[in-house]
């Protein structure tokens, strides 16, 4: 069975992001329990050379929500970097979700050979859609979102994997499945 580009892109970014925030709401619960100034915490990053947790939340949202536009080829939707607290953080989530959620699958479904161009200020990058959607945009998105959890976590926020990857979606019961779950635990 073949993966569609909408399924291998648009409900991918919805949920991470949807733990992406809850992940933020984790991180200002224990700025507020632990009477911390959750400033500090949007502000903090790894290594001094690197982006904050403010800048990190904001390219994954950017990274999500100009990949779902350029795969269904219209202009990504522009969003002000004015955010300095946790809890417009994830304002900024919760709106990349509703940009996406406007996507269709036929928007974006047969986009595997689109030409995606990119330009930068020193460099043009070209890409197929599935180029940039698997080599680019993805890889890029989760980098960003990973540091925003690693910042949170560096900080003290209790989070684990599972908040990480949120709840697993829910599968399909193929017929006869029951009973050969039932036969297997008792060998």
């Amino acid at each position: 069975m073949a993966i569609s580009m909408y399924q291998a892109s648009v409900p991918v970014f919805i949920r991470s992001l949807k733990n992406l925030s809850a992940i933020l709401k984790k991180g200002a619960a224990h700025a507020k329990a632990k009477k911390i100034d959750p400033e500090v915490l949007a502000n903090s990053r790894l290594y001094p050379d690197m982006f904050s947790l403010i800048r990190q939340v904001q390219v994954a949202s950017d990274s999500a929500k100009g990949a779902g536009a350029r795969l269904a080829g219209i202009q990504p939707p522009r969003f002000k970097d004015e955010e300095t607290t946790l809890s417009e953080l994830i304002a900024r989530v919760d709106k990349t979700i509703d940009f996406l959620r406007t996507l269709k699958a036929k928007q974006i479904d047969g986009s595997e050979a689109r030409e995606i161009v990119l330009q930068f200020p020193n460099a043009m990058l070209r890409f197929t859609g599935q180029d940039y959607l698997l080599g680019f945009a993805m890889p890029n998105f989760y980098f960003h979102v990973t540091t925003a959890y690693d910042i949170l976590r560096h900080n003290g926020i209790e989070l684990g994997k599972g908040d990480f990857l949120g709840e697993r979606p829910p599968r399909k019961k193929k017929k006869g499945t029951a009973r050969r779950k039932v036969m297997r635990r008792n060998r």
